[in-house]
């Protein structure tokens, strides 16, 4: 393996267990109600924004080629924008088991865009890597502890769950190219800017009437490390895989998350080490090899 694709399979392992950690922070946030979802997507679009421009006065000047900028935004909504926000209310309409399931069918959703946009093959390898991690993941959800969420998943709550995964599927398989033009912080500082634009007629009013001095000492940390390690420093990490990984490859260490979330549970007691959870990360990190080995699309492969 070269240096550029070991460095890519760190960028996109640290910010997956940067998301994974998460899971058990946003889980207390949540049950401190004491910030709506909607304001709290746009204090990670202000907090990342800011962060992304003023690393930008630091760097050398980039400049977007034309045409580019319309491209950056349509990214912006498909994987900043949508995803975010369709997860923010599914996840009050969704038990949390339903939302675990269905968030497992992103690489699978990645795989197909990445064959119809960029002509990445679907190979043995590559679907046998998909499906074996599929399973482990299933597997570790179904002999998991879950609690929270929604007394029972209303038709609504699927379909934005759904269009969660397809949305940032979507991005994965698109965008790839664009990715590679432009330095991480060139293109992210924009993807939240546009992102924070999209946002505001949402979540202004929330945002102002908020009482931030109420909101508890532990949760405001936990707020810090979203905004600061789940948004800035994780979404630093995943344009830079981007650019020398596949997109199959990139939401396989989706996959991480549920593993991670499950390690720390454990960690401060919350939930015990079984079989079920070690046979099911031997299933996750073997379909990520996999999906690694397989082929990827020659230069005849994809489409003009």
């Amino acid at each position: 393996m070269d240096t550029n694709k070991l460095l890519g399979h760190l960028a996109i392992a640290g910010a997956y267990t940067i998301f994974g950690l998460n899971i058990v922070f946003c889980k207390d946030i949540a049950n401190a109600d004491a910030i709506e979802p909607v304001t709290l997507f746009t204090l990670r679009a202000i907090g990342a924004s800011a962060l992304f421009w003023i690393l930008s006065f630091f760097m050398p000047k980039e400049k977007i080629e034309k045409g580019d900028m319309l491209k950056i935004a349509a990214a912006s909504f498909v994987g900043l924008f949508v995803p975010q926000m369709t997860f923010l209310f599914a996840i009050t309409m969704s038990t949390s088991i339903d939302t675990a399931i269905l968030s497992t069918f992103g690489p699978i959703f990645t795989m197909l865009f990445a064959f119809a946009f960029l002509g990445e093959p679907i190979t043995g390898k590559k679907a046998g890597g998909v499906a074996m991690s599929f399973a482990g993941v299933i597997f570790l959800i179904f002999n998991s502890v879950h609690s929270g969420g929604a007394d029972f998943t209303t038709p609504m709550g699927y379909v934005l769950l759904l269009l969660n995964s397809l949305s940032f599927s979507l991005y994965l398989g698109i965008f790839r190219p664009l990715i590679s033009k432009y330095s991480v912080v060139t293109f992210m500082k924009w993807m939240f800017l546009y992102s924070l634009l999209l946002s505001l007629p949402f979540s202004l009013k929330g945002f102002l009437s908020t009482d931030y001095a109420a909101i508890p000492g532990n949760v405001k940390w936990e707020i810090g490390y979203l905004i600061f390690f789940a948004t800035f420093v994780a979404y630093f990490l995943i344009p830079f895989g981007q650019k020398y990984l596949r997109p199959t490859v990139v939401s396989m260490y989706t996959y991480l998350q549920p593993i991670i979330a499950a390690i720390v549970s454990i960690w401060i007691g919350m939930d015990t080490l079984t079989w079920q959870k070690i046979l099911a990360t031997v299933f996750v990190v073997g379909g990520v090899v996999l999906v690694n080995r397989s082929r990827a699309a020659s230069p005849s492969d994809t489409p003009k």
